[in-house]
């Protein structure tokens, strides 16, 4: 008796009982109407019986799948798809829900779908998490009726399955394509022209279009008597860690996602497109204390081990102690290396506090601060100022702001390369930075 428990009446046979008692009514009270009124009820009996066979009398009337991606990529729309197979010989009406996760507090995963008889549907929709961990996925609820749709027939479909949120593999694998190919200027990268010759010599080859006449070699090409160019290849194996805070100051949201949400999937961005370069990828993120380490090397499974290791990293309500990381980098890390830094500053004041922690660092490294303009901010300086107190919030959030350009002006007299950016343009200006600091040769 268990199908008793997917049987549900749906709102047009509700109308119909309704439509039926105004009709007994009038036929009490005309004679000559009493009989039409028995023979519709009939009608309506009688349908009720035949929609009931077709639909309970067919064991595995409908199956269902659903494909979600092993590892959805935090901040990305990712596509989720429903197989829906109807084993009915007849068409049928179907409304699916599908009970996702709960972070997404997503109510419109209802979709009224009409299949055609032992027929296949593909429904097709998107999810965009704003915040890594689990999501787990529940059952897919189909009713189905036939075209007179007065009662339904619930299947109870799919496996409920949990799938991980990563950081943006979809940025990842997008960025890494064209950082090393000659796509650049379609995604906003600057082409940075190269400083003389800071690369190894590779081999002599012959000359194609499109490279650079200065590295003709005129005494091959007279021996060949064909052109010949010498060919290069950048400086490989340099270190470069991505040094993430994880302090208070990173909890602050843009565009649904937090600072350090920006600078976790910007970190794994360029960990796959410095391990492409041949460069050694390596994570360190803190806040009051060191949380998470992986050296840098070019190891196969490196990008895998930065994977794991920021997919659990949380911001905490927690000063950041850039004197700690300042002692372990000092203590641990020897070999000159590229240190791209992502934090933030509240105010001047705070920066100046950390400033010599960054000055010690970069006696033996390369340090590049990543940190972010507000857009709201910005938005809100530039409105037309209608009242005292709207000018003066205005005139304060022009010193905050000015602060910032004054942290970089201090980093440069200093040495220390500066990235003040907007959250989302992190990515392209963290990719720039570092094909810059390649083609001059300083890591």
């Amino acid at each position: 008796m268990a199908w008793i428990n997917s049987i549900y009446l749906s709102f047009r046979f509700f109308q119909a009982v309704m439509l039926l008692v105004i009709l007994f009514v009038i036929g009490y009270l005309i004679d000559w109407f009493y009989p039409f009124v028995i023979g519709i009820a009939v009608i309506f009996l009688v349908t009720i019986l035949v929609e009931f066979y077709l639909l309970f009398f067919t064991k595995n009337g409908v199956n269902a799948q659903r494909i979600t991606p092993k590892k959805m990529s935090n901040g990305d729309y990712n596509d989720i798809h429903l197989l829906i197979k109807n084993n009915y010989r007849f068409d049928i009406r179907a409304q699916v829900i599908d009970e996702i996760p709960y972070q997404f507090q997503y109510r419109h995963s209802n979709w009224i779908r009409k299949i055609q008889g032992r027929a296949e549907d593909n429904l097709h929709y998107q999810l965009r998490p704003i915040k890594r961990g689990e999501y787990h996925f529940g059952n897919i609820m189909i009713y189905i009726s036939t075209q007179f749709h007065f009662i339904q027939r619930r299947f109870k479909e799919g496996v409920p399955e949990m799938v991980p949120v990563y950081p943006s593999i979809v940025q990842m694998k997008k960025y890494g394509f064209v950082a090393i190919s000659n796509r650049l200027q379609e995604f906003g990268l600057k082409k940075i022209r190269r400083l003389g010759h800071t690369m190894e010599f590779e081999q002599i080859r012959n000359y194609t279009p499109g490279d650079d006449p200065r590295t003709i070699n005129w005494k091959a090409s007279a021996r060949t008597n064909t052109l010949m160019i010498n060919n290069y290849q950048d400086e490989k194996s340099q270190p470069v860690y991505f040094i993430i805070d994880k302090g208070r100051l990173m909890r602050f949201p843009f565009g649904g996602l937090s600072l350090l949400d920006y600078a976790i999937n910007a970190a794994l961005i360029m960990a796959n497109i410095a391990l492409k370069k041949e460069d050694k990828a390596g994570v360190i993120t803190f806040s009051n204390k060191l949380s998470s380490i992986v050296p840098a090397t070019k190891k196969s499974d490196q990008l895998r081990k930065i994977l794991e290791i920021l997919f659990n990293q949380k911001t905490q309500y927690k000063e950041s102690n850039f004197e700690l990381l300042s002692q372990y980098i000092n203590r641990h890390i020897r070999h000159r290396s590229l240190l791209l830094t992502f934090t933030n500053f509240e105010s001047l004041s705070s920066f100046r506090r950390q400033l010599p922690f960054f000055i010690q660092l970069q006696k033996l490294h390369t340090v590049v601060i990543v940190f972010f303009k507000n857009k709201e901010l910005n938005d809100f300086i530039h409105q037309e100022d209608n009242t005292l107190e709207q000018i003066y919030s205005q005139t304060i959030a022009e010193e905050y702001e000015a602060d910032k350009y004054l942290i970089t002006k201090e980093l440069r007299k200093y040495g220390i390369h500066s990235i003040l950016t907007y959250p989302e343009d992190l990515n392209i200006s963290v990719i720039n930075k570092y094909l810059e600091l390649k083609a001059r040769g300083v890591i």
